[in-house]
């Protein structure tokens, strides 16, 4: 009785071992030992460049790896370790020497464009722009200045990522530079040594010195004149606005990147003491023996070869040999007969305005501003509206009341703009100080009135270099004509012998 006792319990659990073989019909199991750990790499990512591989996650941007949670990986993280706030702690044990000098560069302080407006318009001078006063109720026009430069102008700088348009937002500090982005998107976790110009136009764009190197000139902020038109009613917009196609610089034609010319130690040190020239490269090496050459410049022989910075190009640079650079190379600047075309906008308005009236600025929404487009279009066309006009603060961050708008009387650039600078030099001018503010508040009382600065120089013309070079043609002659006052012997421009092929 009990052997077959045993013989049919045995049956019974065999059966069930053969039944729990069965994936489908398998219980439930419950996992024992360490609980789940989290890792940077686990979640994010991102191809790496060989230095920086080398390190962890955590040594530049905090946190903790590996982790049990997700919220345990992010305790003290810091997003934007390059950030000009926290690239002392995660930079500078590997970049020391670099970090420091690059604090006192003009990319990270904005030194000389803050310094030309605060002065204009009565303000003293700083070393950098976050040293500007925040003026959120100015009762001066140079308080006023100072909230135009900290919410309006200063919309490129490395402490901001710039405005969310695809050509434009970038990296913050060091990343600003040498991390890609491209179509609004970070491309890649590796550091660049070398920045394609690419780079630079996320801040070089717009009627600015960088954008004129491709031929690039922003149309009109009214809507009639922005073309062309879409059917989808759309446009691609990577820089805020459209803009004219014009000819690019002779140098980016032939191949030559931003950096070829403004070389790392100019760009992140501030050293302009060894600043490439016009002179400097394009060198008769017969008849002038100064080499004191870039470091991508050799000579051989009786030429000067050019290595691209990107790719490794060897370029012949042409020597200087018409006879106008001898006779007027000392008194005139290069690009007042090399210049093909200048930005020259003239009478620049700018209106900060507290009171939520936004009906005159329908047809004005696009004027390279996002804060500007995405407020006065959702206010009018959308189906909520914001509190208050605002603009951000690019500095801090903080969003007071008020809201920048900008216009111009005239946009041009044909007939470059002719003056004398220092030691009656002659330069390429810009109406860079034709400027008139206005200050309504929220009742529309006008607390300042559009006014020029009262420090600028006549017209508001400021000497400064297109980058839109090209052969002078038959045109240098009339532009030496119209401002012979330092020429010793006017009859001269009709004995200088026309060249081809001069630079």
């Amino acid at each position: 009785m009990i052997y077959a006792l045993l013989l049919i319990f045995s049956l019974f659990v065999s059966g069930c071992s053969q039944e729990e073989t069965e994936p489908s019909k398998a219980p439930p199991t419950k996992k024992t030992g360490a609980p789940e750990t989290y890792s940077c790499a686990g979640c994010h990512q991102h191809s790496l460049d060989l230095p920086h591989r080398r390190l962890s996650c955590t040594a530049c941007h905090g946190g903790n790896s590996p982790s049990h949670s997700a919220e345990e990986a992010h305790e003290d993280l810091i997003s934007q370790p390059s950030h000009p706030d926290h690239m002392g702690q995660s930079c500078s044990p590997c970049h020391d020497t670099a970090i420091e000098q690059s604090r006192f560069s003009l990319h990270f302080t904005l030194k000389n464009k803050i310094n030309i407006i605060r002065q204009a318009f009565g303000g003293e001078e700083l070393q950098s722009l976050i040293d500007i006063p925040s003026q959120q109720q100015p009762e001066t026009i140079s308080e006023l200045s100072d909230d135009l430069l900290r919410r309006r102008c200063l919309r490129c700088h490395v402490y901001y990522e710039g405005e969310p348009y695809s050509g434009v937002l970038h990296g913050s500090g060091c990343a600003s530079c040498h991390l890609i982005y491209d179509d609004g998107e970070l491309q890649s976790h590796s550091f660049v040594k070398s920045p394609p110009d690419s780079q630079c136009l996320h801040c070089h764009y717009g009627n600015f010195v960088g954008a004129d190197y491709h031929g690039r000139y922003e149309h009109d902020y009214h809507w009639d004149y922005r073309t062309p038109y879409l059917k989808d009613g759309t446009s691609s917009r990577p820089y805020g606005i459209e803009y004219h196609q014009l000819t690019p610089d002779v140098h980016q034609r032939a191949g030559l990147a931003c950096i070829d010319c403004h070389s790392g130690n100019e760009l992140m040190t501030g050293d302009r003491s060894h600043r490439v020239t016009c002179r400097s490269c394009h060198q008769d090496l017969q008849t002038n023996l100064e080499l004191n050459l870039p470091d991508n410049i050799t000579r051989e022989s009786s030429r000067l070869i050019l290595t691209t910075r990107l790719d490794t190009r060897k370029i012949e640079i042409p020597p200087l040999q018409h006879p106008a650079h001898e006779q007027y190379g000392e008194h005139v600047q290069c690009q007042v007969c090399h210049a093909q075309w200048a930005y020259t906008d003239k009478g620049t308005h700018l209106l900060r305005q507290d009171e939520e009236d936004y009906d005159p600025f329908a047809a004005l929404s696009v004027q390279g501003s996002f804060e500007v487009e995405v407020e006065v279009e959702t206010s009018l066309y959308g189906d909520e509206s914001y509190p208050y006009p605002w603009m951000a603060d690019k500095i801090t961050g903080e969003t007071p009341r008020g809201l920048w708008f900008q216009g111009f009387e005239l946009r041009r650039w044909e007939f470059p703009i002719i003056c004398k600078g220092e030691n009656d030099i002659l330069h390429i001018c810009r109406p860079i100080l034709d400027i008139f503010l206005t200050y309504t508040d929220e009742e529309e009382e006008v607390i300042i009135d559009a006014s020029p600065p009262p420090n600028a120089p006549p017209k508001g013309l400021m000497p400064y270099i297109p980058h839109t070079t090209g052969k002078a043609g038959a045109f240098y002659r009339q532009r030496l004509k119209e401002n012979n006052t330092l020429l010793d012997d006017p009859p001269f421009l009709e004995k200088v012998p026309q060249k081809t092929g001069n630079p």
